[in-house]
This record gives structure tokens, sequence and C-alpha cells, in this order.
């Protein structure tokens, strides 16, 4: 089974969470829109003086056993970063 992960995220936390995927999947390719604005359950994000910050987006076509492994290291950053609006999707995918 084949999933597309998308993790959508306070800038402030990026680089943790690139820096985990690479070295707990090494062969994870993914991209990143760097810049997202948008409104969440607890806060906007927009960019703008009254909502100053802004969210990134990352997404990566992944198997099953990388699944579970981002699915552990995102639950770990949100721990570690609680204050941190940080969520995680999945979307099954047809191999083709």
């Amino acid at each position: 089974m084949k999933y597309r992960m998308e993790i959508i995220s306070n800038q402030s936390v990026e680089e943790d969470i690139t820096d985990l995927l690479e070295q707990e999947i090494p062969e994870i390719e993914y991209t990143v829109i760097p810049v997202v604005h948008g409104r969440g359950v607890h806060a906007k994000k927009l960019g703008t003086t009254s909502w100053p910050e802004t969210n990134f987006l990352l997404f990566a076509y992944i198997d099953e056993v990388a699944a579970k492994k981002a699915k552990a290291i995102i639950s770990a950053v949100k721990k570690k970063f609680s204050g941190e609006g940080i969520s995680l999707f999945f979307t099954e995918v047809a191999d083709i």
C-alpha cells in the first residue's frame, strides 16, 4: 500500500521534522511548500501583522513502513513542541 503523506506545521519546527524524516527514512523523497497560510482549530496563520505566523506543507509518497515511522516522528515532535500546530494526514494512493 502506498500513501500520500501531508504534514502541515508551524515553520518553527520545519527543520526538526525534515531532519528526523531524513534520519529515520533515509530513502524519503519529499516536497516542501515553504509558506502556507490558513486557519486551523486554534489559530490563524496568515503572515500578516494581525496573524504573523505561517505554516509549511510537506508532502511525500511513501509505503506503509515509512508511514508508521513518520507517524512516530510526528508524535515525538508534537510532544517536544506541544504549543505548535502540527498536523499529519495520510491518503491511500493506487500503485500504477
